[in-house]
């Protein structure tokens, strides 16, 4: 990675590397630019275009448009969040599909081959296809309290912003079920039915899945669990706190391995970066995997350090998504994954 690539990303507030949010996004400014996928022209929500349209985002800023918006641009994650909730947005960026051509992880249950991709990785955004577009509005999450969009590349995001208004739902420093509410205020606001069976069922599921993970930790406190993240050169420590996830799952009373905030601090406070060498420093019974296709998997890693972790000998390694969908359907697996872990869990370290 070049050197000016290395200094945006630290002025970004270290936002797109390992740890707290995965090695992913500069694993893809790193590699290979794949070119942005051409689609169609347009996208449609399950709303009938009427209006007014206002919604107010976690920026503070009000957008009001004439209508419902028909022509959606979102970040990948975004866009399948809505999607759970019948809302279908055509127009993507962001991790969408892997280099083989099929869904990542990130896109949820879209069909992938209908959409139209303005940008697959890190720095990638096609202003010119986005401009053909004609989008009404463009929403993505944020990780600073700043409102930095999400894979809006900083060289371009001027010009983005000059053809739609955006949207932002803020993922940083907060509990999951926060931004859980504002996807689903967002959905209802352009025209889903959260009174539907399929809607309304998914976040009683949630819920029961959060009780759950409570109960499991409650029962094993000394289950300790780290969450970690995987490149060819290092292995990333997330602690909890910045984090939606973590930072949930520990009000849920999960004991999770806590970095030095001295280990942190050069990641901004996300993470603690330890070499290879290095991956036994912290005692833990469970290992959660950033599971986001860009980042190392567990089957994938050959370090003989890390086959030797106590967790891992024990197959008490499971994946974590530290940009969760965030819908209830997607976001129940993800506590109903780690609380069957914990009550399974054999204290090993």
């Amino acid at each position: 990675m070049s050197n000016a690539r290395a200094t945006h990303l630290t002025r970004r507030g270290i936002l797109a590397v390992g740890g707290a949010l995965g090695l992913g996004a500069v694993l893809a400014a790193c590699g290979d630019d794949d070119a942005a996928k051409n689609g169609g022209s347009g996208s449609a929500s399950s709303a009938e275009a009427s209006g007014p349209w206002t919604f107010e985002d976690d920026r503070g800023t009000t957008v009001k448009l004439d209508k419902v918006p028909a022509n959606i641009v979102a970040f990948t994650g975004v866009a399948a969040a809505l999607h759970d909730y019948g809302i279908e947005v055509k127009g993507v960026f962001g991790p969408t599909t892997t280099k083989d051509g099929k869904a990542d992880v990130q896109a949820g249950d879209m069909d992938v081959s209908k959409l139209t991709v303005f940008g697959n990785v890190w720095e990638q955004f096609n202003v010119e296809q986005y401009a053909a577009f004609r989008p009404d509005v463009l929403i993505s999450t944020t990780f600073d309290n700043a409102g930095t969009l999400w894979y809006v590349p900083e060289a371009s995001k001027d010009k983005i912003a000059k053809l739609a208004p955006s949207v932002a739902v803020s993922v940083f420093d907060r509990q999951l079920p926060k931004p859980l509410e504002r996807v689903w205020e967002l959905a209802e606001s352009l025209g889903a039915d959260m009174k539907a069976d399929k809607v309304v069922q998914a976040k009683k599921k949630f819920e029961e899945a959060a009780a759950r993970l409570r109960a499991a930790a409650k029962a094993k406190p000394e289950i300790k669990v780290m969450a970690g993240s995987a490149s060819e050169e290092l292995f990333y420590v997330s602690g909890t706190n910045l984090s939606i996830d973590l930072e949930y799952f520990k009000a849920l009373g999960v004991n999770f391995v806590e970095p030095s905030e001295k280990a942190k601090e050069p990641t901004g406070g996300w993470f603690e970066s330890l070499s290879w060498e290095n991956v036994d420093k912290h005692a833990a019974d469970i290992i959660i995997m950033d599971d986001r296709s860009s980042t190392i998997q567990p089957a994938d890693i050959t370090e003989a350090t890390w086959k030797k972790l106590p967790a891992v000998k024990a197959g008490q390694v499971i994946a974590r998504s530290p940009e969760p969908i965030l819908s209830y359907a997607k976001c129940t697996p993800l506590l109903t994954s780690l609380a069957e872990a914990i009550e399974k869990a054999e204290k090993v370290s």
